[in-house]
């Protein structure tokens, strides 16, 4: 019995099983992203009161196995057996219960108190799958919970299951997998050996399975702390070298036991809903169609939806307030009432407009993430990923680029490969993140008021090709057109959870507003500052100086105003500086004029182009470089990184200026 007022459970599963809906449905806003000490992974940790019982609810990142193959799956294993969770909730996919049933067999190994959460119960009878839920428990011995996660189903039950599990350990009584009784002999003979000489809290039962497994990791560690052993241990797992294969059989019999006594599946034949939608969504030329339709859904909703209220709230919030802040304090001195006016609100003011549009894009990709499309677009992009030498779980970190280029570079890690890790790595800045996104939909409707949708449609379609021209080049060049393979597993369709796809939204939202407080704010000022000294002139300022020495950079581009060659540039901190700095130098006081309006009049259409090609393709924001330098562990890697998009971005900047004028695109 717990004698303690609160408890922790670990919440454990595969890929999209609906862990974070789980999560999200339990803890609400009452979260927050922790690290495992000395790994770089993050994973979620949430709070929850039921009764007097504090709940401290952990949702590991998703894993296939327990084996130390990748940073998530040591990070799984390692919470479990240092932390000892009171109970691991294994949450499984019901519609790919076999499938979800291994990484089961490896938390039995633990010996830590389990509870089954059985998720998507609706999915798996709409694919004809029957599973009695009573039969299951039985014949596992563990608790099993029937869920519905997407429409709040069996979720209260299964947190209640799991308090009950923690007060009353016994009542999970599993039925583990067998080994054969030779390989039976050999971890009994390897528990005498390291029997007391590993520290707690390992077990000597799962080190000899490891052992036998060929566990590189825990080959490592034995080897380390019992050198005196090792020869003998060594002579057990040489005799015993087919160990693994025993293991693994044992398993997949165990499984197969389980699911035969418990599971009805579909007549042989039977053609279901995912089926039908996938010989679209995953076929070679219409998954591509597809895609691009997708990408051009979201931009005319953008412009449809999002561009409307930013407008309305530059009009209706931000430039009375410039207004009323510009005659308050007009009688005091001109260096703090600029800076109050054009420097935090004319700057920070200006960024938090476009707040919209981001909420837009971060809900649209919420949507397509959490319903299983982004799968079936790494499906489909697979071949083409191939001819730069890299796979669909590439594709998949491009398309979580799209939200920000950062966590996609951290992404990187789950790619074990060295050369295809350092390709994607190098590309990931080719993706337009939102905030790239949001300053090009926030300037486009001014210099292409009706085809701004378009534009930006093709932009980003611009940047996917040079993506994959960069990428072809560097494979064949570099990598002698390697190949790397991949394998990936098609989730079900489901609807979408509002409460999952409202969180993801609002914490990103967040952490774009803590920015706007905070590096953007403080950049404005800075910004301001160079435009204000040595006199107060804009035009003779130190940042005009600068900015005016770059005019004939900018010229080869159609951009000669000094003022939009330097939000350009301010980019660099953060892309959303690009609004920032403009608002802060297009003096944001002119009346009831928007700022993207006041822009447009300063530069040619040529030059407009040009401008937003550059703006899409422009050198990643210092957050990137720097996370870039720590996945690579090169500051190298990361100058070459930048060097490559400058002047990727300088020769289409002046390659597009240069046709547009042949096209006549000038007034």
């Amino acid at each position: 019995m717990l004698s303690h007022k609160s408890i922790t459970i670990a919440l454990i599963g595969q890929p999209n099983v609906g862990k974070s809906t789980v999560f999200n449905m339990l803890t609400g806003l009452n979260q927050h992203v922790g690290n495992w000490p000395g790994k770089t992974i993050a994973f979620k940790v949430g709070y929850l009161n039921l009764g007097d019982i504090r709940i401290r609810l952990v949702d590991l990142p998703g894993t296939y196995s327990l084996t130390a193959n990748s940073e998530e799956e040591r990070i799984a294993r390692d919470f479990i057996i240092h932390e000892t969770p009171d109970v691991v909730i294994a949450l499984l996919n019901a519609a790919a219960l076999e499938r979800n049933l291994y990484l089961l067999t490896e938390l039995l190994a633990l010996d830590v108190p389990i509870l089954i959460g059985l998720n998507m119960m609706d999915i798996a009878i709409q694919q004809g799958i029957d599973i009695d839920v009573d039969v299951l428990q039985t014949a596992l011995g563990i608790p099993v919970i029937p869920l519905v996660a997407s429409k709040n189903q069996g979720v209260k039950e299964l947190i209640k299951s799991a308090k009950d599990l923690a007060q009353n350990p016994s009542r999970s009584k599993p039925n583990h997998p067998d080994l054969s009784q030779d390989f039976q002999g050999a971890q009994k003979q390897l528990c005498s050996l390291i029997e007391n000489h590993l520290e707690h809290p390992y077990k000597e039962g799962w080190i000899a399975l490891k052992l036998l497994e060929g566990d590189q990791e825990i080959l490592g560690k034995v080897k380390r702390e019992i050198p005196q052993y090792w020869s003998d241990i060594q002579e057990i797992l040489l005799a015993h070298e087919d160990a693994i294969l025993d293991i693994a059989a044992g398993r997949y019999e165990w499984i197969a036991r389980m699911v035969r006594a418990s599971v009805q599946h579909p007549r042989p034949g039977e053609v279901m809903l995912t089926d039908r939608i996938d010989r679209i969504a995953t076929h070679p030329l219409w998954g591509l169609v597809l895609l691009a339709a997708v990408l051009g859904l979201v931009f005319f909703l953008t412009y449809t939806i999002a561009t409307p209220v930013v407008d309305w709230l530059q009009l209706k919030l931000v430039l009375p307030a410039i207004s009323y802040f510009d005659d308050m304090l007009h009688h005091l001195s001109p260096l703090f009432s600029g800076l109050v006016v054009d420097g935090i609100i004319g700057g920070a003011g200006m960024v938090l407009t476009f707040l919209p549009i981001l909420v837009l894009f971060f809900l649209i990709l919420g949507v397509l993430e959490d319903v299983g499309y982004l799968a079936r677009a790494a499906f489909v992009m697979d071949r083409y990923m191939h001819w730069m030498g890299l796979h669909g779980r590439s594709f998949l970190l491009f398309f979580l680029g799209f939200g920000c280029n950062v966590p996609a570079v951290l992404g990187t890690r789950i790619i074990e490969d060295r050369r295809t890790k350092a390709l994607t790595t190098l590309l990931i800045p080719l993706i337009p993140c939102s905030a790239r996104l949001a300053v090009v939909s926030f300037i486009a409707p001014a210099f292409f008021p009706e085809q701004a949708a378009l534009v930006t449609w093709l932009l980003v379609l611009a940047n996917l090709i040079i993506l994959m021209l960069v990428g072809i080049f560097i494979n064949r060049t570099f990598y002698q057109g390697q190949q790397s393979p991949f394998i990936m597993e098609i989730p079900l369709y489901h609807l979408p959870n509002a409460r999952t796809i409202s969180l993801y939204v609002w914490h990103n939202a967040l952490s774009f507003l803590k920015k706007a407080g905070g590096v953007i704010v403080v950049f404005s000022v800075i910004i301001w500052a160079l435009s204000w000294f040595p006199n107060g002139n804009i035009e003779t300022s130190f940042l005009a100086r600068f900015g005016q020495s770059l005019i004939p950079l900018g010229q080869l581009m159609g951009i000669d105003d000094w003022r939009v060659i330097m939000a350009l540039f301010s980019s660099f901190i953060a892309k959303e500086n690009t609004i920032a700095t403009l608002g802060v130098l297009f003096s944001a006081n002119e009346g009831s004029v928007v700022l993207s309006t006041r822009v447009a009049s300063a530069i040619r259409p040529a030059g407009a182009l040009a401008f937003l090609v550059v703006q899409m393709l422009f050198i990643p924001c210092i957050a990137t470089i720097a996370v870039i330098k720590q996945e690579t562990a090169s500051w190298r890697f990361a100058f070459h990184s930048t060097f490559l998009l400058l002047f990727i971005s300088f020769i289409a900047g002046v390659g597009v200026f240069q046709i547009a004028q042949l096209l006549g695109l000038n007034y």
